[in-house]
């Protein structure tokens, strides 16, 4: 399952390709700064999202999130992460640093550093030379304890580590499909490699099927295509199949996101905030009910609760790679100031326009 094999090449222009690696940098990075403010899924539910946009007068959501009244959020509602002030709306002049960007630029500086035939031990010593510890959280704090105890892979993952099949490799797996444009299987290959350092069971297989997922974005025709071309590479029995497909099937049958979105967290509690299937129930439904539109796609996503910020950020690569960053409207993109915050040593205040143009490269090499 791991072999890379040949990569069919995209029927896409290098200028379009171009478009469509940036646009995912762009949608990544903006729908994480969305999602930021409100990240915590225990406090920050779906319920208390909207109601939080209502009271802002920000329904329906067509930008970053509104700053706090100057009460606050008010008594009924919590606080919203400490982070706030640099990422709503009106507040952003470059984006926030946070884990979910860090692992996508230490994956592109793997790619760069190793190549595709990377091991999953040269992941793990990029974290302990280049990531603080501190920066890591859950499974990625857990495999990196491990690391610099001494353990290998796959002890990494298994040993005094509870969070296995949390959503921390999923976060990881933009850069496997940006620079495997049109090659679903390849990008799932290498979001393998790289999860089994901290996850095993459905934790990979949501690596698998987010790096599919925006690799098949390149060349499907509709966003319901893509998804379904991802859920080819990850075992049709598993939870995390079984639920990504159980979404399509509500959207199939007209069901709306609200009564979906009421549906998984039914089928799904228990599980946890951070539990990668209930996270990929509402990513699925908000990308498949945006439809291709950027501004939908990530305001559904963030809105849908959970983990936020890593699901905004998925959706929006996913919706940045589907429209090109052209068509992403300005109000997400120009707060950004084409500059990233970062605590990946030697990248903060890395221009993500360069960061896109390197990610490029690696995505026209042959084979």
């Amino acid at each position: 399952m791991d072999a890379v094999g040949t990569r069919p090449q995209p029927v896409l222009s290098r200028t379009d390709l171009a478009d469509r690696v940036l646009g995912g940098w762009l949608g990544r990075i903006a729908g994480n700064m969305l999602g930021k403010p409100v990240e915590q899924g225990d406090r920050w539910t779906r319920e208390r999202i909207d109601r939080y946009l209502r009271r802002s007068n920000a329904l329906p959501l067509t930008d970053y999130l509104p700053a706090p009244g100057a009460s606050g959020t008010g008594p009924d509602l919590p606080d919203l992460r400490p982070e706030w002030p640099r990422c709503v709306r009106g507040r952003i002049h470059g984006s926030c640093r946070d884990d979910d960007i860090d692992y996508t630029i230490l994956g592109l500086h793997l790619l760069r550093t190793h190549g595709f035939a990377f091991t999953t031990e040269q992941v793990g010593t990029l974290w302990l030379l280049h990531l603080p510890y501190l920066q890591t959280f859950t499974a990625e704090r857990a495999a990196y304890r491990n690391l610099a105890n001494g353990l290998k892979p796959p002890l990494t993952a298994t040993y005094d580590n509870p969070y296995q099949e949390w959503i921390g490799a999923l976060i990881r797996a933009d850069i496997h499909g940006w620079t495997s444009p049109g090659d679903p299987s390849r990008a799932a290959a290498l979001a393998r490699r790289d999860a089994v350092l901290s996850h095993t069971g459905n934790g990979v297989y949501g690596a698998m099927w987010a790096a599919a997922l925006i690799a098949a974005a390149f060349t499907a025709p509709d966003v319901r295509t893509a998804i379904e071309t991802a859920l080819t590479v990850v075992p049709a029995s598993s939870r995390l199949a079984r639920t990504v497909r159980r979404v399509v099937t509500l959207h199939e049958a007209g069901v709306a996101w609200e009564d979906t979105l009421t549906t998984l967290a039914q089928e799904t509690a228990g599980l946890g905030w951070l539990h990668i299937v209930p996270n990929a129930a509402v990513l699925t439904a908000g990308v498949l009910h945006g439809d291709g539109d950027f501004t939908r796609t990530i305001t559904l996503t963030v809105r849908g609760g959970l983990d936020t910020d890593s699901n905004g950020a998925t959706a929006g690569s996913v919706a940045g790679v589907l429209t090109g960053a052209g068509a992403i409207p300005a109000q997400w993109t120009e707060p950004l100031r084409d500059t990233v915050r970062s605590a990946v040593f030697g990248f903060d205040g890395a221009r993500i326009s360069e960061l896109a143009e390197r990610t490029l490269e690696l995505a026209t090499l042959p084979g």
